[in-house]
């Protein structure tokens, strides 16, 4: 099913932007934006190592550093990613890539040669705090690029195709892939998108719901004016993932709603046509079985002897 052209972006509505800022740092965080057309310009290496060596000074638990970063920069490889990644020919412009990975063989491997017990492969625990501790490197390192005058994109659909990816990076047990960041001098420098604010996202001391006017409201001023065609096809969709994931009357009530407002919304089509609330779910076990593939069985139930 096509995008009409008139249709809206569901990376949201752009940001006029506009503010004063205290200083540099503070407005590339504020205006960071997502680039996915870049120069045919090189990294120079004194540049590539002073944004990699942000990376590695991120926070980390326990000071473990317990990821790897796996630099791409070769075209036919590049090209492999890109095909299998839903063909994001950005991942071929870009001179450099990276991917992020949790590495437990390098601690690993550390703790065989000092003679240290192990199991951080089989603990939840270790795998949510290496999580962490991967996606805040890969942030420095984004915010490091744009300081220096970089564009960057993150990849998440590296997320369909991790055996594809560990057999062409020849990944090895014990190593996971998390994300891919897209590098490089950027043709134009798009512009940030529209956020929630401070009121809708921080809560003060404890959470608490907004009423529904007021969360509306907000999610009115992210997305001002945003409405996606009505077409038959679409609204073929919208009732059958309505009907599969809730029932057959909740997908009326949704086909009436739209039918009222004259327009698909913004939140309707994250996860009515985008990310399909019918589909999303259903690889849970395929990603389990993925990455106990890698060495990872923190989901199972701890047994010390298989590891000996």
């Amino acid at each position: 099913m096509g995008q009409a052209s008139n249709d809206p972006s569901h990376h949201g509505v752009d940001d006029p932007g506009g503010g004063k800022y205290p200083n540099e740092t503070i407005r590339f965080l504020h205006e960071r934006s997502s680039c996915r057309s870049f120069h045919d310009k090189k990294i120079p290496p004194e540049v590539m190592n002073l944004i990699l060596e942000a990376g590695l000074h991120a926070a980390t638990g326990g000071n473990l550093q317990p990821y790897s970063i796996i630099q791409i920069q070769d075209e036919a490889t590049k090209r492999q990613l890109a095909k299998l990644n839903e063909d994001q020919n950005f991942i071929i412009t870009a001179p450099v890539d990276l991917l992020f990975c949790i590495d437990f063989r390098r601690l690993r491997r550390w703790a065989e040669l000092e003679c240290a017990p192990f199991s951080a492969s089989s603990s939840f625990r270790h795998f949510w705090i290496s999580f962490q501790d991967t996606i805040i490197a890969a942030q420095n390192i984004c915010t490091a690029a744009d300081a220096l005058g970089l564009g960057s994109v993150y990849v998440g659909t590296v997320i369909d195709c991790l055996r594809e990816i560990r057999e062409l990076l020849a990944i090895p047990e014990g190593v996971f892939p998390v994300v891919l960041l897209s590098l490089g001098y950027p043709k134009d420098r798009p512009g940030s998108k529209r956020k929630l604010g401070v009121s809708t996202i921080v809560h003060r001391e404890k959470y608490r719901d907004l009423d529904d006017k007021t969360l509306l409201a907000a999610f009115g001023e992210k997305y001002p004016g945003w409405q996606r065609e009505i077409t038959p096809e679409r609204m073929e969709t919208m009732a059958r993932v309505g009907r599969a994931v809730h029932d057959d009357e909740f997908a009326q009530r949704c086909l009436a709603k739209i039918t009222e407002q004259g327009y698909i919304n913004a939140i309707q089509n994250y996860f009515g046509l985008h990310y399909r609330a019918d589909l999303m779910p259903q690889g849970n076990d395929e990603y389990l079985r993925i990455m106990e593939e890698a060495g990872f069985t923190w989901f199972r139930r701890y047994a010390p002897a298989e590891g000996r």
